[in-house]
């Protein structure tokens, strides 16, 4: 057998049947999202958003085709040529790409146009996984972290540029590969603890009872265990970032545009503008709630079928599926997303190369991120950032950005046993 054929019972089947079931339901829930009972459309009409999503699919199958037929080493070997392309790319947008909103994502010609962002997430998964597959590179030094995070902050800079801070926030999802890798545990434990920072900073309205409450703590620190000046001068200055951090949050927040101010400061108050910046989570909070158990039924959701979630067809896919399909059917879907992140782990835990590990678990962080923020998003967990619903929601850039994401790593799982063992 040549090295370029298709082992095909080596492929993880399981992981392509979950992909297209999201597709397809993914597909009838678009359909929903545009259906207008006063002039209604067939399912396959190019008129209309299911009918463009069709024609994407349909060249997303010719993605996989062409995939799959290709040589596994092909995408180690154009790793760092892809990762540059699509550097370019992002550099070209904001000069050449189409205005919308106050954005600039997208860039083509005509009516085609794709965006940059969203391709660059597999070329920089790819650009890490060849960074890293060095059998000398360990995550642990200095000089390793800092490359790392080089390759993934410069798509990061060029798309806060657009500016995207959705798509910005998707990069650094990374840091679960990174976590898988060897990356410190300590530098996890200060973000986390900086997180948890700045969410009180945001939810307390006085900041001087969170400096209070630091102070606190600090105090019980020093009263506690051996007592030494060093000790209490660590812990002091520590308290004193902290409450300076807590201060500069306001700063910070205020300098965002006002649409980003208002998203944060919904999330914290749902009720501060229900008719204006709040109106998308309320209504869509509405519509997967009057879904109860079972759901309204398939073209029946009533929030849908009078356009109150704006939209619905992209980031707010999912009110669609809980409005319809209520609570079970939410729960169907959320089953599949959980079953793709259990076989990912499982299929990048048996690779023979470090080059498709760090790739794989980069694919499950990406698909992992935007599953868990885009849902909470959809029910007021998180702000509404932008990020669209895996395979799921309505684009073109999205389904085949995620489609080549996964099955370059479905194609890398079938042709393991032709890999070298370099797994470090």
């Amino acid at each position: 057998m040549r090295s370029n054929d298709l082992p095909i019972s080596r492929v993880d089947w399981p992981t392509v049947l979950v992909y297209f079931a999201l597709v397809i339901i993914g597909w009838f829930n678009i359909y929903a999202a545009v259906f207008d009972s006063q002039n209604a459309k067939s399912i396959f009409d190019l008129s209309i958003n299911s009918g463009i999503q069709l024609v994407w699919i349909g060249a997303s199958v010719a993605i996989i085709l062409v995939i799959m037929a290709a040589d596994h080493r092909l995408f180690e070997n154009l790793a760092l040529p892809v990762y540059l392309f699509f550097l370019v790319l992002l550099l070209l947008t904001p000069f050449l790409g189409k205005e919308v909103n106050g954005q600039v994502l997208s860039i083509g010609v005509g009516s085609f146009r794709i965006q940059p962002g969203e391709f660059a997430k597999f070329a920089t998964a790819l650009a890490l996984a060849k960074v890293m597959e060095r059998p000398n590179f360990d995550m642990t030094q200095t000089r390793n972290q800092l490359i790392a995070l080089g390759v993934v902050m410069v798509p990061v800079i060029l798309i806060l540029l657009q500016p995207d801070t959705g798509t910005a926030m998707v990069y650094f999802a990374l840091f679960i590969m990174f976590y898988r890798e060897g990356f410190p545990q300590r530098y996890y434990i200060l973000g986390l603890g900086f997180i948890a920072l700045s969410l009180l900073a945001l939810g307390i309205e006085n900041n001087l009872y969170l400096a209070i409450g630091i102070g606190l703590i600090f105090l019980l620190l020093v009263s506690i265990g051996k007592r030494s000046w060093k000790r209490t001068l660590v812990f002091g200055a520590i308290a004193l970032v902290m409450i300076g951090y807590s201060y500069s949050i306001d700063f910070v927040v205020s300098k965002l545009p006002p649409h980003q101010q208002n998203r944060i400061m919904v999330l914290f108050n749902p009720d501060l503008d229900p008719l204006g910046v709040g109106w998308n989570v309320t209504q869509s909070k509405i519509a997967i709630g009057s879904g109860g158990f079972l759901g309204k039924g398939y073209l029946q959701g009533t929030q849908t079928k009078f356009d109150f979630v704006p939209e619905q067809h992209t980031d707010f896919i999912f009110c669609t599926l809980g409005e319809e399909f209520g609570w079970l059917g939410s729960l169907v879907v959320i089953g599949l997303f959980m079953t793709l992140l259990y076989r990912l782990v499982v299929m990048a835990e048996r690779q023979k190369t470090r080059f498709a590990r760090v790739y794989g678990y980069s694919v499950l962080s990406i698909i992992l991120f935007h599953f868990m923020i885009n849902i909470s998003m959809t029910i007021g967990l998180f702000p509404v950032v932008g990020i669209p619903l895996p395979f799921f929601s309505y684009g073109g850039s999205s389904l085949w950005s995620f489609t080549i994401l996964l099955f370059i790593f479905i194609k890398m799982d079938a042709s393991r046993s032709q890999q070298l063992g370099r797994l470090g």
